[in-house]
């Protein structure tokens, strides 16, 4: 990916969800974020079993959640696709107080 000079613009947003695919998390969003990282860079947040903030998939800045190749690195598609699946559960659950999708 390249910067193209003059194509910035803004969008006003309730929720924004980045879809980074198979590469590292950069850097520099994490730190705008305030987003703890683990030893090799990722967003430190934790899963179902090993929790870092109030719900799985939370990270140590409130209403920030990493899940897939953001927080556990990069692995394969069907990690990816559980992850999300969980997050997205965890993201009802914060948003709405439960939750009826699946694990």
């Amino acid at each position: 990916m390249t910067e193209v000079p003059g194509s910035e613009f803004d969008l006003a947003a309730g929720l924004v969800l980045f879809a980074m695919g198979f590469v590292a998390p950069a850097a520099a969003v994490l730190e705008s974020f305030g987003v703890d990282k683990d030893a090799r860079g990722n967003a430190r947040a934790g899963t179902e079993e090993a929790r870092v903030g109030p719900l799985p998939y939370a990270t140590n800045v409130a209403k920030v959640f990493a899940a897939g190749d953001m927080r556990r690195g990069q692995s394969l598609v069907v990690w990816a696709i559980r992850e999300g699946r969980q997050c997205a559960r965890a993201v009802d659950q914060f948003l709405m107080g439960t939750s009826a999708l699946p694990r």
